[in-house]
């Protein structure tokens, strides 16, 4: 029997069964699959086909005809709107679910691991109010007034908040009111399709436990007329406000920041208590927006290595040192690996913070350091590396220094399940390493990201 044909424009009704790894809900019909932003598994759905494919299709979800079990109301009075998270309408249990069975359906289809042994889940206490950074978009609304918020589902408009359900409450109070100041100082606002303007992006970060806060302007010139003043009324008004920014950025790019940053008042960093150390954190330096997921996740890393200070660790992509210096406290000596050269300036003023005198950062790609340190360092063969790459994964050069240094154990930390299994397909193949263990854990709850670790043993 022919399977029945289908048409861009044509409205079906199905059931979604399933989430995919970017959010969006699975249906199935004729046995041809639909994915559906917005949708949540059990709800049964009228939606209109926008882009047909012959085994697939993206739809546009019309109407709720029956709602899952598993359907709540959003936190969020925009997130039918707003493209910030995925999964406001969807149960956190539910949602717990659907990232084991991503992390599962990664190994298994991707690297082969049919009985990989996948650890529960660490679920967060509280899915709301966690998010210690927000970076928001400026634009103007058609009156002429200062918006900031995220994108538009699928798009580049900005849904303006006052306020945002994920991140720490404490800055709401800085995205209401800093707008409003933008629009009365007069800054032009950045048009990315025309690429004139000035302010680009409004950068707020805080320290969960010391409730230190920076503001960072994204600005396409350093001259903000009257900067210096808003600043210190800013710093009056906000009495955590520790430090007032610019980042410049001129370039016609999406990346939200420029390469260099200044101060304008107070001082360039926050200082936050993680693991049990201080740690100095710039605007735009990489630190987990999940603080406490990350604090646990970092315990069941150092539960599993069970380091008993006689070995000598790796840690690449190092960033700032969040991994590094807990490991260096366990460890014989540690060193640190990051092609930024600032965050390896911040990872070294850390460690000097902290008094940790056994650690050693390097500046340069992961892929040209790591097959250099067994023949400069001989004595200092890594027993352990640790990984934390960006969501591409390790590049082919990375794997390849990894199988030549081979050390005795290798632990993969990963925010993409789909090039960790790809990874680690590479590693374990031809006998070099056995997959021990991998355990996920939320760090971006109300979205479809999930973070994870992987064990590896020779």
């Amino acid at each position: 029997m022919a399977t029945p044909q289908w048409e861009q424009g044509e409205t079906l009704e199905f059931e979604i069964g399933d989430l995919s790894s970017t959010g969006d809900g699975v249906g199935r019909w004729e046995n041809r699959v639909i994915f559906v932003p917005d949708t949540v598994p059990g709800d049964r759905v009228q939606a209109r086909l926008v882009h047909v494919k012959p085994t697939f299709a993206r739809g546009k979800l019309l109407e709720v005809v029956e709602p899952s079990r598993d359907r709540i109301r959003p936190a969020c009075i925009v997130a039918d709107k707003c493209g910030g998270c995925q999964w406001q309408p969807l149960d956190y249990v539910a949602q717990l679910a659907a990232k084991q069975r991503q992390v599962i359906d990664a190994l298994q289809r991707v690297g082969g691991f049919s009985d990989a042994v996948v650890k529960p889940i660490l679920g967060a206490p509280d899915p709301l109010g966690y998010r210690n950074k927000a970076t928001y978009p400026l634009a103007l609304s058609e009156t002429g007034t200062v918006k900031a918020g995220y994108y538009r589902k699928g798009s580049h408009q900005v849904v303006n908040l006052n306020q945002c359900p994920v991140q720490d409450e404490r800055l709401n109070p800085l995205l209401a009111e800093i707008k409003q100041d933008i629009q009365a100082q007069g800054w032009e606002i950045y048009d990315e399709t025309t690429h004139q303007g000035l302010v680009r992006h409004l950068a707020l970060r805080i320290g969960r436990r010391t409730g230190e806060m920076l503001l960072t302007l994204v600005s396409t010139r350093w001259e903000l007329p009257n900067i210096e003043e808003m600043a210190d009324l800013w710093k009056e008004r906000y009495p955590r406000l520790v430090g007032v920014c610019v980042n410049l950025n001129p370039n016609r790019t999406n990346a939200i920041f420029g390469a260099e940053t200044r101060y304008v008042a107070g001082r360039p960093y926050l200082e936050e208590e993680f693991a049990g150390l201080r740690f100095h954190i710039q605007p735009s330096t990489f630190f987990q927006v999940h603080t406490e997921q990350a604090e646990r996740l970092l315990h069941h890393i150092l539960q599993t290595l069970a380091l008993t200070g006689t070995e000598n660790v790796v840690d690449a992509y190092c960033g700032i040192g969040t991994l590094t210096l807990p490991l260096a406290r366990q460890s014989k000596h540690c060193l640190g690996l990051e092609v930024q050269a600032e965050s390896v300036d911040l990872a070294r003023e850390n460690a000097r913070l902290n008094g940790i005198r056994n650690v050693h950062f390097r500046v340069g790609g992961v892929g040209k350091v790591l097959p250099a340190i067994a023949l400069e360092t001989p004595d200092r063969h890594p027993d352990v590396v640790v990984l934390d790459p960006p969501r591409k994964g390790c590049d082919a050069a990375v794997i390849e220094g990894l199988r030549t240094l081979h050390p005795g154990r290798i632990a993969y930390m990963s925010c993409n399940p789909a090039t960790l299994a790809r990874d680690l397909k590479l590693l374990c193949a031809e006998g070099h390493y056995q997959l021990q263990h991998v355990q996920p854990a939320d760090f971006f709850p109300q979205t479809a990201h999930v973070e994870c670790v992987a064990f590896l043993a020779k």
